[in-house]
């Protein structure tokens, strides 16, 4: 899937604009993206966190001369998956449906009103034994 399949998958679902839908993926995208510039991580419950990781600096060598060559610490992204992401690409759980902003309304209006719990009645309490009559 590219950008333009995702933004036109995510306008069907949302019932959104495409031209509506793009402001709010490239919104999405520079807030996560400044997030994590900034070293900070953004974590999605459920799919997973972004974060930014260090590289430190190591040797290395060029395939082609066999020399060792220095490489740089570096600065990098780094995505760890959640659980339900992770269990839905294994299988083990299905995909969340597709849901509409309206369809949670209609759950709603569709539902018969709850019932108030029965009051609860006074326990009688038992009568006291009175001890056995003593045969003689």
């Amino acid at each position: 899937m590219n950008r333009a399949e995702l933004i036109e998958a995510l306008a069907e679902r949302s019932e959104l604009t495409k031209a509506q839908t793009a402001r709010l993926l490239d919104a999405v995208l520079e807030v996560i993206t400044a997030t994590i510039a900034a070293g900070e991580q953004v974590a999605l419950i459920g799919f997973g966190t972004f974060k930014r990781a260090l590289r430190a600096a190591r040797e290395g060598r060029n395939p082609a001369t066999g020399a060792t060559l220095k490489i740089a610490a570096a600065k990098l992204p780094k995505f760890a998956a959640g659980a339900t992401l992770k269990a839905a690409v294994a299988g083990k759980k299905t995909a969340p449906k597709k849901t509409t902003p309206n369809s949670a309304a209609k759950k709603a209006e569709t539902k018969p009103p709850a019932k108030k719990p029965a009051a609860k009645k006074a326990e009688a309490k038992p009568a006291a034994k009175k001890p056995a009559a003593q045969k003689k």
